[in-house]
């Protein structure tokens, strides 16, 4: 018991002797002509009782309302097409139809899609088909058809371009396009009911030329093979291109 007792007591005095060590290197280490002390590492805590300026700022000059962020209007393409029979100046509908602009331009007239095309179809008192076949009615190789946008509000008038499709199908236009030669409301967008109400979609108008758009709609047409309406002079489209 005696020998128990005296071991805590000789390992309490060693305890106490290293704590009391300790406690006098740190006084030595701070004292005059020591060392300085370390900085502390940084805390949440510090930076909420740190000192701050007495500078009082107001609110509303500190904290200023965001302004709202005007859109600025996207300007709308015009593209150039080069005849055989003169120029034709187009302004496309990038904001009322931006799929279809975007697949006339992106996949067609930047690719140089059009040149050597022709206008295969030409009624006088109702419309002008172009962009599908070469002058010997050879079919070129489209890319996938896009979504019909008909239902953008725009209608089929004199001086309209809108992007041709199967009667059949709502959204099968790819790479053929018709201008309207007259206001046909018959091809405007009905409902969705059905692909014969969808309608046709318009995603620009002729903004100079339009004396060569009649001039090619008096053209003698005449009946070959499966197109009804074929100038019997080839009306041919040399170039398409974008102009802005």
């Amino acid at each position: 018991m005696q020998s128990n007792s005296l071991n805590r007591s000789l390992s309490g005095l060693r305890l106490s002797i290293s704590l009391l060590a300790s406690l006098i290197l740190a006084l030595v280490s701070t004292g005059c002509g020591g060392s300085k002390p370390a900085v502390p590492a940084a805390s949440i805590e510090a930076a909420q009782t740190a000192a701050v300026p007495t500078t009082e700022v107001s609110n509303t000059s500190a904290f200023p309302e965001k302004a709202p962020v005007q859109k600025l209007p996207v300007a709308d393409p015009i593209v150039l097409i080069h005849t055989s029979l003169g120029d034709i100046k187009l302004q496309l509908f990038i904001q009322k139809a931006p799929q279809t602009v975007d697949n006339f331009l992106r996949n067609y007239v930047n690719r140089n899609f059009y040149d050597q095309t022709i206008f295969h179809h030409v009624d006088k008192g109702s419309l002008l088909a172009a962009g599908g076949y070469s002058p010997d009615l050879q079919p070129k190789p489209t890319r996938a058809p896009v979504f019909n946008e008909a239902a953008n509000g725009l209608k089929n008038k004199r001086g309209t371009i809108s992007l041709a499709r199967d009667p059949g199908v709502a959204h099968s236009g790819t790479s053929q396009f018709f201008v309207n030669v007259a206001d046909n409301e018959g091809l405007d967008y009905v409902g969705d009911t059905s692909d014969a109400d969808f309608g046709y979609c318009v995603f620009g108008q002729v903004i100079e030329g339009q004396d060569v758009i009649d001039k090619i709609a008096q053209t003698p047409v005449a009946a070959q093979g499966d197109f009804p309406a074929m100038p019997q002079q080839a009306v041919v489209i040399q170039s398409i291109h974008q102009l802005k």
